[in-house]
């Protein structure tokens, strides 16, 4: 099944893309090209170059961030309430349609 996702850059650019249920919103935006999506660390939780800004209306549709992506976030550029690392949000139909926004810039 695919799940809608849409990216919208620092500028306003928005990015709507399919990706299937189970991958990671950090794997749909690498694979397409999003700007913004680092991902240096490939997915691992490791780096916090995927940062991204979730829809304020989406954050409680997510599962909890785990203590090792809170400890990536502190290392993120400009974090927020709203901060999550893309390759911790697994896509389900159950967020179909979330709204990410990428950071200026990654750290």
């Amino acid at each position: 099944m695919t799940v809608s996702v849409a990216f919208i850059e620092y500028d306003g650019t928005r990015r709507e893309i399919d990706g299937q249920e189970g991958s990671s919103a950090m794997e749909v935006a690498s694979n397409n090209g999003v700007p913004g999506i680092d991902a240096e660390c490939g997915g691992a939780c490791a780096c916090a170059t995927c940062h991204v800004y979730v829809g304020e209306e989406w954050i409680n549709e997510l599962d909890p961030p785990s203590d090792n992506e809170l400890s990536m976030l502190e290392f993120a550029a400009n974090r927020q309430e709203n901060s999550r690392l893309s390759c911790q949000i697994k896509l389900s139909p159950k967020i179909s349609g979330i709204e990410l926004t990428t950071p200026e810039f990654q750290f």
